[in-house]
C-alpha cells in the first residue's frame, strides 16, 4: 500500500502515509499554456490511497486525474473536505443535484471511499462505490483538552449542530448547550446559551464547517458581554470565506482552530489517525 495526494492535500497525504507506516508517492503537478492540469505520480503499488479534499475546481480535476494514473491498482479514495457536497438537493428544474454529480465521478476507478464530517451522510448514497464518513468530534475534545482551559463550556451554534458539540464535550465531560436566537426587535436579534449562562465561562463555539463565520463572530461579541472570560472558535473544515478568519479575531475570538481537511494556518489537529484507523479497518 502507497499514499498519494493532490496538491491541496499533500501534508495530509504524508501525515496519513506516516500513520499506516507506509510511503507517499511523489507526485509533480503543472498546467499547461492553454490552462489544462498535468499530473504525474510514481509508481503506484497494488494498493493505493489516494487523498484529495475538494475545495476547488482545479483539486477535483487533479483527483480524477489521479485516480487515473492509479489505473490498475485497487484505489481506495480519502475525500477529507468534499465540496459541492452541500449542493444536494435540487431546488427548481434545471438545477443539478451538484453532490451527486461529484460523488458518480469521483468513484469511477475507485473501490471504496472515506469522507470526513460531510454535510449529510445522505449524500454517502450518491457514490457509486462503498462509502463511509467519519466524524472528528472526538479529536476536537481531545485538542482542547490540551489547551488546558479551565471546565470550559462547549456551545454549538445552533441546534442542529447541538449533537456533534455534545460529541466533542464529551471527550473532556465538560458542560454542553447550544446558543438560540431572539429576537428583539425587527433589526435586532439577541444570541445566547439555551440553558447555562457564559458569565465568567471559558466558551468554545464548535462546528464542522467555518464558511464566512458570520454566526460565530456575532455570538462571540454577544458573549463577550454577557460576561463570557475568554472565546474560542473549532471546526473540522475550515474553509474561511471571504476574509471570515480576520472576521471572528476582530470579533474577539482568542483562538480559531480547525483540521488539516483543509489545510491552513490554523490547522491545529490531524484527521489522520482517525482516516488511518479507518482504511486498516
Amino acid at each position: 500500500m502507497k499514499v498519494i495526494g493532490t496538491e491541496a492535500s499533500q501534508i495530509l497525504a504524508s501525515r496519513i502515509a506516516d500513520a499506516l507506516k507506509t510511503a507517499v508517492v511523489d507526485v509533480r503537478f503543472s498546467r499547461f499554456p492553454d490552462g489544462e492540469l498535468y499530473v504525474c505520480s510514481g509508481t503506484p503499488d497494488d494498493e493505493m490511497v489516494i487523498v484529495g479534499s475538494i475545495v476547488d475546481s482545479d483539486s477535483l480535476v487533479q483527483l480524477l486525474l489521479l485516480v487515473d494514473a492509479c489505473e490498475g491498482a485497487r484505489n481506495r479514495l480519502v475525500i477529507p473536505y468534499m465540496g459541492y457536497a452541500r449542493q444536494d438537493k435540487r431546488f427548481k428544474p434545471g438545477e443539478p443535484i451538484s453532490a451527486r454529480a461529484i460523488a458518480l465521478a469521483i468513484s469511477r476507478g475507485s473501490t471504496t471511499c472515506t469522507t470526513v464530517n460531510i454535510h449529510d451522510k445522505k449524500v454517502l448514497s450518491y457514490f457509486s462505490i462503498p462509502a463511509i464518513d467519519v466524524s472528528l468530534a472526538t479529536d476536537i475534545g481531545n485538542h482542547i483538552r490540551t489547551m488546558e482551559l479551565d471546565n470550559p463550556l462547549i456551545l454549538a451554534p445552533d441546534d442542529g449542530a447541538a449533537a456533534f458539540a455534545l460529541a466533542v464535550a464529551t471527550a473532556g465531560r465538560w458542560d454542553c448547550d447550544h446558543l438560540d436566537k431572539t429576537r428583539i426587535s425587527g433589526d435586532e436579534v439577541r444570541m445566547a446559551p439555551k440553558s447555562l449562562p457564559a458569565g465568567g465561562r471559558q466558551v468554545v463555539i464548535v462546528d464542522d464547517i467555518i464558511s464566512t463565520g458570520g454566526t460565530i463572530a456575532t455570538a462571540s461579541a454577544m458573549l463577550r458581554k454577557q460576561g463570557a472570560h475568554e472565546v474560542y472558535a473549532a471546526c473540522v473544515h475550515g474553509i474561511f470565506t471571504n476574509g471570515a478568519y480576520a472576521r471572528l479575531k476582530v470579533a474577539g475570538i482568542k483562538e480559531v482552530i480547525c483540521s488539516d481537511t483543509i489545510e491552513r494556518g490554523c490547522s491545529q489537529y490531524s484527521a489522520a489517525s482517525r482516516i488511518m484507523e479507518t482504511l486498516k479497518q
